[in-house]
């Protein structure tokens, strides 16, 4: 084992027991789940990975609860923000062609898995963070009030993403990566809203 995955795998550890400690102590938080939970962990067969893949995963858990809980609330404001502006065409009307089309493919290809969860119903829960972005571009007078510079939140997404596309491919943040991307959720959460 590396230095470097010593240290991983001690600092992981070590959030698992100081959590582990807060659970016993009677901490409750509406927010989190219980991630040493013996029916999920069993469903999932976490006992049968490796400990340290384990562990580095787990603690890259509340980063990913993060980075997911903020794409939802973007998705949620720019439904939001359209609908006031085009009421029940928002969509069509909101959203530019190329947006619409790439999201319409990406419910298609997951329709035809029916035997899996979808990420949802609505088009929105099918756009990426440069979709995103290029709806509040084309329909800058409704967002103009709200973010203020399209730049800077373009600088937000394109952060979030970077962290985003590491954890999702089963990678692991530095501590500055993880600091920066906090820093990003509360400026844009001061900036918009929650």
């Amino acid at each position: 084992m590396s230095n470097l995955d010593s240290k991983l795998y001690e600092f992981a550890f070590r959030g698992l027991l100081a959590e582990e400690a807060l659970d016993r102590s009677g901490r409750k938080n509406k927010h989190m789940i219980d991630l040493a939970d013996d029916d999920i962990a069993s469903s999932l067969a976490l006992d049968s990975l490796d400990d340290i893949h384990v562990a580095n995963a787990k603690s890259m858990s509340v980063v990913y609860t993060a980075i997911a809980a903020f794409e939802s609330s973007v998705r949620s404001l720019v439904t939001k923000t359209l609908v006031e502006k085009y009421k029940e065409e928002w969509w069509e009307k909101g959203a530019s062609n190329g947006v619409r089309d790439r999201a319409q493919k990406r419910m298609e290809d997951e329709q035809n898995a029916k035997w899996h969860a979808q990420r949802g119903q609505d088009a929105i829960n099918y756009t990426t963070f440069g979709d995103l972005k290029n709806i509040m571009q084309n329909n800058w007078d409704a967002f103009e009030d709200l973010i203020g510079n399209l730049a800077w939140a373009s600088g937000i997404f394109e952060v979030i993403e970077r962290s985003r596309n590491v954890i999702m491919h089963s990678g692991s943040l530095e501590r500055e990566d993880i600091e920066r991307l906090g820093v990003n959720i509360r400026d844009w959460v001061k900036q918009v809203g929650a």
